[in-house]
């Protein structure tokens, strides 16, 4: 099956609308919003520019993000497949496309959040790559955060 991948910026309607997905399912995984209130601060789009939504036909399916977090490092952010999309290599497509694009604009590595208990994103980033790094601020104060990272 061929999908459209399509670059466009934190504003975009899809991408707000995956980004209330991700926070409903973040919020069942972990037993509601209220354990996870440190992390929600840091999940604004509004400094997002570089987004990529993936369409099957005219439906958006998945979507994926960074933004620099300094001058040598692009952080993923919000890399989400819709449920019945999942298992047919979508996030990895993205990711590739996301480092690619993120090295094109000088970034020399790609790092990221996440928590151990996102068991299919952990194994994802594994299978590309990152490796478990020092937690960056602000997740440094956070304890159930754990952060990735990979050398573009």
């Amino acid at each position: 099956m061929k999908y459209k991948y399509k670059w466009v910026d934190g504003a975009n309607s899809d991408f707000i609308n995956f980004s209330k997905d991700m926070e409903a399912y973040y919020n069942r995984l972990v037993g509601g919003e209220n354990n996870r209130k440190s992390f929600i601060p840091y999940n604004a789009l509004s400094d997002i520019h570089d987004v990529m939504i993936v369409y099957d036909g005219d439906r958006p399916i998945a979507c994926a993000s960074f933004k620099g977090y300094d001058i040598r490092s692009a952080e993923i952010k919000r890399v989400w497949v819709a449920e019945d999309y999942r298992g047919r290599h979508i996030s990895k497509e993205m990711m590739m496309l996301i480092e690619e694009r993120a090295r094109e604009q000088g970034f020399e590595q790609a790092i990221l959040q996440t928590r151990e208990v996102c068991i299919e994103a952990v194994s994802l980033y594994k299978s590309l790559g990152y490796t478990k790094i020092e937690n960056y601020p602000p997740y440094d104060e956070m304890e159930l955060a754990v952060c990735y990272g990979k050398q573009l």
